[in-house]
């Protein structure tokens, strides 16, 4: 297993807005739709391979993952084993969703560079660092024991008690993924983005100036605000740097 993309994923009437936000946030460019699958498009980074990617969809905004395999094949197989739902074969991926009804895809992997961090005007840097998958209470311990049964990695427990842990491949993948128990009793599993910098407030300042809906400041270094399609999201001060090794503790 190497990388691990995430896709945000809208409906067509928020597409436009949302490539201009993210673009905007992740001070990358929004690059032209993929040839075979003009539904989706890529951030660009000016150095480095896209793992942020924008997709239309017929359904309410969400944001889900791909995960890349040395044996794609035999990685979906043990998805299922573990207790995930097919829900597509394209020619590329295929699509399942987790035990708690996460979708995600698995992909064979390939060859990539991870970007940078942009550093901006006042010297502050940022990069789109984590995806934090959000359980339910219900599904919180099944999914956990997913991901961690399926994904080969480093895992660091977490230091908070809403938090299971984190997970990193080792090998470079530019996204880590975060653990969350919700305060629902029940529901379906979802994600949200985590964009990480040096500096909370520089950069908290400059998204809002973008156009996201200030929600409030966590108590453990994040600050939770809402996108133009009206998804959660955080600015964190996990690093911004990109190291095959991430800190994860």
């Amino acid at each position: 297993m190497s990388w691990v993309h995430a896709v945000l994923d809208v409906p067509a009437e928020q597409h436009a807005a949302t490539a201009g936000f993210w673009g905007g946030v992740l001070g990358w460019t929004v690059g032209a739709p993929w040839p075979d699958h003009p539904e989706l498009c890529s951030f660009e980074p000016p150095s480095g391979t896209p793992y942020l990617h924008l997709q239309r969809i017929d359904g309410p905004p969400r944001v889900h993952v791909d995960v890349e395999s040395e044996a794609p094949q035999q990685t979906v197989a043990h998805a299922l084993d573990l207790g995930a739902t097919p829900v597509a074969e394209h020619d590329h991926w295929t699509t399942l969703r987790s035990p708690g009804g996460l979708p995600f895809c698995v992909l064979g992997a390939r060859e990539h560079e991870t970007p940078g961090p942009v550093a901006f005007p006042d010297g502050h840097r940022a990069r789109m660092v984590q995806v934090c998958i959000d359980s339910p209470r219900a599904a919180h311990g099944a999914e956990v024991a997913f991901w961690r049964e399926l994904l080969p990695g480093r895992w660091a427990d977490a230091r908070r008690p809403e938090f299971a842990g984190k997970w990193h491949d080792d090998a470079g993948s530019p996204v880590q993924l975060l653990f969350q128990q919700l305060d629902e009793p029940e529901g379906s599993v979802r994600a949200h983005l985590d964009h990480g910098t040096d500096d909370l407030d520089a950069e908290v300042r400059r998204i809002l100036a973008l156009g996201a809906t200030d929600i409030g400041r966590g108590a453990g270094g994040w600050h939770v605000m809402r996108d133009p399609a009206g998804q959660l999201f955080c600015a964190t001060l996990n690093s911004p740097e990109s190291t095959p090794h991430r800190d994860i503790g």
